[in-house]
């Protein structure tokens, strides 16, 4: 289903490496795309610029007012939140209450943002995307804040598939388990891992574009984990 001038998607954390890959991928396909972050995304075709503040009703409700400002009565396609981030420590650290925090910001209230504006303005049958990952499947010791975050918004996941979640009718509420992303920032901080077994971002641009167009689009409150060996990544959902 090739996209019409009307396919439209909003990419939450559309400045970040994953969500920079997105907008640029949807966009060389025709889409209108905007992006939500605290930093404007040039090649997006629109952009809500996210406050930061330390109340979570204050920062969703201006993200809220400023996407239905900028949308009115049009609907959109698709909603990917790419937003997320990365801190370690286990209960003991001292940085536990800081990078839970962070965590919760950057993964919990992005993916409960993007879920209430999935139930205004996405299209019947829209395809809504979360970022999870392989990691919170089992204990996370080493990452606490991480872990516990992440299994949350696994858990937001698999709420959004059943009745009366709030979604409009049709519509579809995946969560990608990734890894490890091959990402400048990750190659930077480690430079001497196996690359081929982190998984592209053009891999996941693509494989959210054959969702949004209805091609091999997983089950509602799916949880795909996305494995790379040797190059080639599987999307493998959690049975």
């Amino acid at each position: 289903m090739a996209a019409t001038p009307t396919s439209r998607v909003i990419v939450y954390g559309g400045k970040g490496a994953l969500g920079s890959a997105c907008v640029h991928y949807f966009k060389s396909k025709g889409w209108w795309v905007a992006s939500v972050d605290i930093v404007a995304n040039e090649e997006a075709n629109a952009n809500v610029l996210v406050k930061i503040c330390e109340s979570f009703t204050e920062q969703a409700e201006q993200v809220t007012s400023d996407v239905a400002r900028l949308l009115g009565d049009q609907k959109v396609d698709a909603i990917l939140c790419m937003a997320g981030g990365w801190a370690g420590g286990n209960c003991g650290s001292k940085d536990l209450y800081k990078n839970s925090d962070l965590m919760w910001k950057q993964s919990v209230w992005t993916s409960t943002i993007s879920s209430h504006l999935a139930s205004h303005h996405l299209k019947t049958g829209g395809l809504l995307t979360l970022a999870g990952a392989k990691a919170s499947l089992s204990g996370t010791p080493g990452m606490v804040g991480y872990g516990m975050a992440k299994a949350a918004v696994h858990q937001l996941c698999q709420s959004l598939s059943g009745e009366n979640s709030g979604l409009p009718a049709g519509a579809v509420a995946v969560a990608i388990l990734p890894v490890t992303l091959d990402t400048p920032m990750n190659r930077k901080f480690m430079p001497d891992a196996d690359f081929s077994s982190w998984t592209p971002l053009e891999y996941i641009a693509e494989t959210f574009h054959s969702w949004a167009t209805g091609s091999g689009r997983p089950a509602s409150g799916s949880l795909i984990q996305l494995v790379t060996t040797g190059g080639k990544t599987e999307a493998i959902p959690v049975q």
